[in-house]
């Protein structure tokens, strides 16, 4: 290394600049109700961004491990707890945060709607579930986290099986369908979805058809428990 290109060992003042710098986390909890894909947001009591929407989201205390924090912030201002959280990025703009440096680790994670019923707290006025599709100007840097997340699903959905926990016990290839376009954002092809579905072998055919329905009552199916762990542990390609 040259003289020229040899950086500067930094000074006990300048190293203290280092330690200046904050961290949080914020949750990305998407839910599927059936039909429609929705993120999890609390409507802010405090300032900064007071009244604003935003991602459950706050600082992690000195002491605390991220993981730890990111369930403990969910649960304290939503109610949610015994959620799965997948780590996804960090978000560390400088100016993305009014009061200071705030570096943000990002989570997310995928839910049946039924299954949750937020209770806002602390400094969450509210928690309700919203559709992504029309999930205006969030506070921070809210929606670049969200967007960012929103791919990070449609890719793993690209390459592992989902829908075990989302969709009832036995389910019609029609709900499974809508599932895959809530999370994609597009309509899918009938015949190539189920061609490419059943030829994975991940259902079991129940020989069984929905009843008390208005139109033509449809097939039902199960997933393979086991093949569908296995997928989940291996993945596959999942092109559609």
């Amino acid at each position: 290394m040259s003289r020229e290109t040899k950086q500067k060992k930094p000074g006990m003042s300048e190293v203290d600049s280092f330690f200046k710098s904050a961290f949080s986390v914020d949750n990305v909890i998407f839910g599927f109700d059936g039909g429609d894909l929705k993120v999890l947001l609390i409507q802010r009591g405090a300032p900064p961004y007071k009244g604003k929407w935003a991602l459950p989201g706050d600082l992690v205390y000195p002491n605390e491990d991220i993981d730890t924090a990111a369930e403990r912030v969910l649960e304290q201002l939503t109610g949610l707890k015994g959620v799965y959280l997948e780590q996804v990025k960090a978000f560390g703009a400088v100016n993305r945060h009014p009061l200071g440096r705030v570096i943000t680790i990002a989570y997310y994670s995928l839910v049946k709607t039924n299954d949750f019923q937020p209770t806002p707290a602390s400094f969450a006025q509210s928690a309700q579930w919203h559709s992504v599709g029309t999930v205006e100007e969030l506070a921070f840097d809210h929606n670049q986290i969200l967007q960012s997340c929103l791919t990070q699903l449609k890719q793993k959905v690209r390459i592992a099986p989902i829908g075990f926990e989302l969709l009832p016990p036995k389910f019609t290839l029609t709900e499974l369908q809508h599932l895959y376009e809530a999370i994609l954002e597009t309509e899918l092809d009938k015949r190539n979805f189920r061609k490419k579905i059943l030829s994975m072998n991940l259902l079991h055919d129940l020989d069984e058809i929905q009843s008390g329905v208005a139109h033509r009552p449809a097939k039902l199916y199960q997933f393979d428990q086991e093949r569908y762990t296995r997928f989940l542990e291996e993945g596959y390609t999942f092109d559609i």
